[in-house]
């Protein structure tokens, strides 16, 4: 039995689509399905019922689908024992929200690429709904963004949560410290609207019996910072972000009264019997977030 097959196999039962499928293995629809024909023609059954467009699996599908995931497994058992010494290259598919790039990504791509020269990396950066999306669809392997990724075969942790400040230029915020009422004047700048970091400033104010002067609803961090440093505004952002941007712009995180809710981020992939790559890199970045964090806090206390 021709484990490719099986392996197409299983990726279109996860995905539910064949063409999702043939995205995620790199080879074209036609060819996905023709392993799949093939591997009926083997086995003698029909393991995808085609009589309409909604996806359905045979009862010999549902079946032959449990022995596929343990093949698969085997597979990579065997590879792992006795399969040949030197370490494969390493090419992911990752997608991130901006605050996630702005803030550790890509001290993390340095430091995985020095232990890993080989390392290629895909990288979508975008809206937290847009992820989720795609790590659904399988056109992603890793997920970093503010909300889970639920689903079947769907694996979810959740990474230590930024710290969000108000965010000014240097110039022209000077004040020691801010007031909520003092930052109702200004023209505040964050993310998209019904984002947790938009919910949470509204709530915020409101709770503190405030109306805002206006709030921009704005998906990138480079045109906040663009517009901050212009001098239209205050924004919220995550502070690792910030310090980073800082070294080179007139950006200043502003002590207030009040703190913002932090960003939570998640780590999002799929189940995966064919490879561990993903787990094992969702443990690395959880093994490095962590410990930057630790270092932070110990030069803080310092």
């Amino acid at each position: 039995m021709n484990l490719r097959f099986v392996e197409a196999f299983y990726w279109v039962v996860s995905l539910k689509s064949v063409s999702r499928a043939a995205e995620k293995l790199f080879v074209t629809q036609s060819a996905m399905s023709s392993r799949i024909a093939a591997l009926e023609e083997e086995l003698g059954v029909l393991l995808l019922d085609r009589r309409d467009k909604q996806f359905r699996l045979t009862v010999a599908g549902m079946r032959f689908f449990n022995h596929a995931q343990r093949l698969l497994a085997l597979q990579r058992e065997i590879k792992a024992e006795i399969g040949a010494g030197a370490p494969r290259a390493v090419s992911l598919r990752i997608g991130a929200i901006e605050s996630v790039l702005h803030s550790w990504l890509i001290d993390w791509v340095h430091h995985m690429r020095a232990g890993n020269p080989d390392f290629e990396l895909e990288l979508t950066v975008e809206t937290t709904p847009v992820l989720i999306d795609q790590i659904h669809r399988g056109a992603l392997d890793i997920a970093f963004a503010a909300l889970p990724s639920v689903g079947e075969r769907l694996r979810t942790r959740a990474l230590p949560p930024m710290q969000m400040v108000f965010v000014g230029h240097g110039e022209l915020h000077r004040k020691r410290r801010y007031t909520l009422a003092d930052l109702a004047g200004f023209d505040l700048l964050t993310f998209q609207r019904g984002s947790q970091p938009h919910v949470g400033l509204v709530d915020m104010f409101r709770d503190a019996g405030l109306e805002l002067r206006r709030v921009h609803n704005i998906s990138s961090i480079s045109a906040m910072v663009q517009l901050v440093e212009g001098g239209f505004g205050i924004a919220t952002l995550p502070l690792a972000a910030v310090q980073r941007l800082a070294a080179r712009l007139p950006l200043k995180p502003l002590n207030c009264e009040a703190k913002l809710l932090p960003l939570p981020v998640h780590a999002s992939y799929r189940d995966d019997p064919t490879s561990v790559v993903a787990q094992g890199v969702v443990d690395a970045v959880m093994d490095y977030v962590g410990a930057a964090r630790v270092s932070t806090n110990h030069r803080k206390k310092r």
